[in-house]
């Protein structure tokens, strides 16, 4: 999940940044600071931690309006140190208010409603940059993802290939789950893109895609799983 993080108390953010271990996550310590990137790089979160004090002119609420207007399907997560302002929240649609120092059941409750809404929605998308130039593609879109030479390929529906600069083990952090797996150093796939299993080999599409032993029993378990879940 890629989560950005705007709250100007620097303890604050270590200790919320070490609860969303293993996501992507970009800290701000200003509102205007958010606003610019988001402006200079065309990237979209699928989640924003805003704290509702900050030392500056812009509040959390505020600056949540300013967010909305960008991007309508936003989701938002307030946090303070008090709760005044939840009926501001309410009227926004945040999915989430938390009272400092957030607790990490709170944050593990948050990141499973969030997952779940994007799952429902449709919205899980992969962000990439290249050469300048950024974007994302929706999990649905992409067959799978290979690696070669510090060069990310993103194989996808329409024959499209995209390429981005990365590493493997750090893309596989992000998004294998439900969804994606490893298969084998150089490969992620897309479980439910996947047409057979034979043997230490996936075909996905036209391609055959090989399965190492390190990673078959696993991929082997989800396979079979998504199999009983379009029967079902």
């Amino acid at each position: 999940m890629r989560i950005a993080i705007c709250d100007d108390n620097r303890e604050d953010v270590l200790s919320l940044r070490k609860l969303l271990e293993g996501h992507e996550v970009r800290i701000f310590s200003e509102a205007a600071g958010l606003l610019s990137d988001l402006k200079k790089g065309g990237i979209q979160y699928d989640l924003y931690l805003l704290d509702i004090f900050m030392g500056e002119s812009m509040n959390g609420i505020e600056l949540a309006e300013k967010l909305r207007s960008r991007q309508e399907d936003a989701i938002f997560c307030f946090i303070s140190t008090s709760d005044n302002f939840y009926r501001e929240a309410y009227d926004l649609y945040a999915v989430q208010y938390l009272i400092k120092p957030v607790k990490e059941e709170e944050v593990r409750l948050l990141l499973d409603k969030v997952s779940k809404n994007l799952r429902r929605n449709g919205e899980w998308k992969l962000p990439f940059q290249f050469r300048g130039q950024s974007g994302s593609i929706p999990y649905g879109k992409i067959l799978y993802i290979s690696s070669r030479e510090h060069t990310i390929y993103i194989f996808c529906t329409d024959g499209t290939v995209q390429e981005c600069k990365g590493k493997l083990n750090e893309l596989a952090m992000q998004v294998c789950g439900n969804t994606f797996m490893r298969c084998h150093q150089s490969f992620l796939v897309n479980m439910y893109h996947i047409d057979s299993l034979r043997g230490m080999e996936l075909t996905v599409g036209s391609e055959k895609i090989p399965v190492s032993r390190r990673y078959y029993a696993e991929v082997k378990r989800r396979y079979q799983e998504i199999l009983f879940e379009e029967v079902g």
